[in-house]
């Protein structure tokens, strides 16, 4: 490697990352990538499932694991629902034929007394091992159909698990689900009152927790000491600008750097402290995808209806709009999933069907090919395949490389719009309402 290293390794601080962990929904390095190799090919609900455990509630949260634990998180109750039209990635016709719906089929209702679930299941086999059930307090943001309050991943560094949800609240819970502290930011500072609901993710940096709360009326950094709860810095960022993306924070010769994307930008910051190094002025109404990093750059989709995509050389200094930017292309990035980088190219799901393998140093399209379906989910790469989860619960399996070759189409009977974990042989599946193991 380089001077330029993804820090979830020091992230995870003083415990070791076993091989088979994903303590993060884009894995033990945030990137997407697995270095599990067996993993399977091809599956449906009646072949090649090793189990499918049922989960209380419903949520679109990325499964994490941790030794022989998988974890997610749901909400019991709708919430409240925005009115008025929803924005959907099916720009035409009808997005319901394409498997575009609303999160549950519409089943839990807005006079639905709410509260946040955090499950714990066996790896080996979908065994409940316990629930931690925290009811919602405080404002509850109008959400989209597709989504509710229990949008954000866990994250575990192996000594405790914590879980942020749409109204502010944090919890961190011990691995037998003791919980060990609580807070409740949109009481402490202000409500959580983002247009269509909360979906950052916390991310681990060495033994504290850092926040992008990007909101109205108002938006900061927060970094938060793991083992106790308390507050370490944060970093006011101004009114009027929001983010859904979870950060990233990566190594660079001077010093670790966290990764924004926001709606004025992608900006650049001292990861000890939360100061403002750089930034690149790049409008965007909603900026939803996680920045990826690899061999010294930084890739980041404004996908927002097919905005930019570019790479990005960090260590700048104030405005780097004009110096920093390696490449960029103007539209066809995806408007949720992230991108992956895998062997040098660049995979990315757009919105309603269309795959794209990207030359990750030049920008340069190396592949484009039409497959049909919706992709909310993020493409994860391993054992030399890429794997894409699309709305209507199909998982299309590529071969990596410099040609589009489908190895496999696998369908199950549930709507699939979180990201999927890799952990001991096999791909752990979020849908709705259940989590499913596939593999032996």
């Amino acid at each position: 490697m380089r001077a330029f290293t993804v820090v979830l390794m020091i992230v995870i601080g003083v415990a070791r990352i076993h091989a088979d962990n994903w303590p993060h929904w884009r894995g033990p390095g945030a990137t997407g990538v697995s270095a599990e190799t067996g993993l399977p090919e091809r599956w449906s609900d009646t072949e090649n499932v090793a189990w499918k455990a049922p989960v209380r509630g419903l949520g679109i949260s990325s499964p994490i694991v941790w030794g022989d634990q998988v974890f997610v998180t749901s909400q019991i109750g709708r919430g409240a629902r925005r009115a008025g039209n929803h924005p959907t990635l099916v720009q035409g016709g009808n997005p319901a034929d394409a498997g575009e719906r609303a999160l549950g089929g519409g089943t839990a209702v807005a006079a639905d007394k709410v509260s946040f679930l955090v499950t714990a299941l066996n790896r080996v086999d979908g065994r409940r091992l316990w629930e931690f059930e925290l009811p919602a307090e405080g404002h509850l943001a109008e959400v989209h159909d597709k989504h509710n309050l229990a949008s954000s991943s866990p994250v575990t560094d192996g000594r405790r698990v914590y879980a942020w949800f749409g109204t502010g609240q944090m919890v961190a819970l011990d691995l037998s689900g003791k919980l060990i502290w609580s807070r409740h930011l949109g009481r402490e500072y202000a409500p959580f009152a983002i247009n269509w609901g909360h979906s950052s993710s916390p991310v681990l940096f060495n033994d504290s927790l850092i926040l992008v709360c990007y909101h109205q009326p108002t938006a900061y950094l927060l970094n938060i000491d793991a083992a106790s709860g308390k507050t370490r810095w944060r970093v006011e960022r101004g009114r009027d600008i929001n983010s859904y993306s979870t950060p990233l924070v990566v190594q660079t010769a001077g010093a670790p750097e966290l990764i924004v994307n926001s709606s004025e930008g992608v900006s650049g910051h001292d990861a000890t402290t939360g100061q403002l190094l750089w930034h690149i002025q790049e409008p965007n109404r909603f900026p939803i995808p996680m920045p990826v990093s690899h061999d010294g750059l930084i890739y980041t989709s404004r996908g927002y209806r097919s905005g930019p995509y570019m790479a990005i050389r960090p260590g700048g200094k104030g405005d780097v709009s004009r110096s920093h930017i390696v490449w960029r292309a103007d539209t066809g990035a995806p408007y949720v999933s992230s991108l992956v980088h895998y062997n040098g190219l660049l995979y990315m799901a757009g919105d309603v069907g269309v795959l794209s393998a990207i030359d990750a140093k030049t920008g340069q399209r190396v592949w484009q090919e039409r497959t049909g379906g919706v992709f909310t989910a993020s493409p994860v790469a391993a054992d030399g395949k890429i794997y894409l989860l699309s709305e209507d619960g199909q998982t299309i399996v590529l071969a990596a490389g410099s040609q589009p070759r489908v190895l496999a189409r696998n369908r199950l009977n549930a709507r699939q719009l979180a990201s999927p974990a890799i952990s001991g042989g096999r791909l752990f599946i979020r849908t709705d309402d259940a989590v499913i193991a596939v593999g032996k």
